[in-house]
């Protein structure tokens, strides 16, 4: 069986929650987090500057030669992924395509409100195939340039192409497209996006936005903000599609769990701590 690259979609696999957190796009921050218990991290581009040099040193030293050496795979210990600056509303596919030709294992799209924003979404992660091939939509734009992503993944240019697809549409794939939920229109719309999009990896709840929405501005235990909230978890179930919570900590990681979260983002830590106790009770 071929080796899985992304610890994520490992995770996954296995039916356990990936456990991850937001990283800086600078050295150490990767050198702090090449061997911490994170299943991935999600560089931060929304926020932070969309830096291409600085993501491609990112991922150089996120690689810890140690683990390499001893294990059966040239991938990081921890899967970097990246949540790029433009709403899914502003289509801007070529964001996704630098930071995947950078090699990095998948990419999050903030406030996907739309049934066409989610397939520009998930299009712009794909290579184009031909019309009869299997697994043709979404029809992928991705432009063609794999020769970084595939020496950074440890495969051939041909190795590449066939992993270089959208989880779960193709089982072999070890790329990652995360929506983010935030607003009452994208929950109005979730249903219909995840029954008419293939290729939608999870849905990660934008808490931030979305309790500014409600009126109730990072209240995230707030009965209006949990409320919408499960409308998502609900509808993610439905699709059996994962779910995400940005803000996990301490005092909800058990909450978390048990309401059936599965992307659970904390605070970045390089030792066991709040996420080390999660993946025990979670069964790692």
């Amino acid at each position: 069986m071929t080796t899985r690259l992304n610890g994520i979609i490992r995770a996954f696999e296995s039916g356990k929650p990936a456990f991850t957190c937001f990283a800086k796009s600078d050295k150490q921050s990767a050198i702090d987090l090449q061997d911490s218990p994170y299943d991935g991290l999600v560089v931060e581009m929304e926020h932070n500057p969309f830096d291409m040099n600085a993501l491609g040193d990112f991922l150089q030293y996120l690689l810890n030669r140690k683990q390499i050496f001893k294990a059966e795979t040239l991938a990081p210990a921890v899967t970097p992924i990246v949540r790029i600056p433009a709403n899914g509303g502003e289509m801007d596919q070529w964001q996704a395509k630098q930071a995947l030709d950078r090699g990095v294992y998948g990419i999050i799209t903030p406030h996907v409100k739309t049934v066409e924003q989610a397939y520009n979404a998930v299009a712009a992660c794909r290579y184009a195939r031909p019309k009869n091939a299997p697994l043709y939509e979404p029809k992928g734009v991705r432009g063609d340039g794999p020769a970084t992503a595939a020496r950074y993944w440890g495969l051939s240019q041909a190795e590449y192409y066939e992993r270089a697809d959208v989880w779960p549409l193709a089982p072999q794939g070890e790329l990652l497209v995360g929506l983010m939920i935030e607003s009452e229109e994208a929950i109005e719309n979730l249903d219909d996006m995840l029954a008419n999009v293939p290729g939608i990896g999870f849905c990660l709840i934008g808490e931030g936005d979305l309790s500014q929405e409600l009126g109730y501005a990072r209240q995230y235990e707030h009965p209006e903000v949990l409320g919408a909230m499960a409308k998502i978890v609900e509808t993610c179930k439905k699709h059996n599609v994962v779910v995400g919570n940005p803000h996990t900590n301490a005092k909800n990681v058990e909450r978390l769990i048990s309401e059936g979260y599965g992307f659970l983002m904390s605070a970045p830590q390089r030792s066991y701590g709040v996420i080390g106790q999660a993946r025990e009770m979670a069964g790692y």
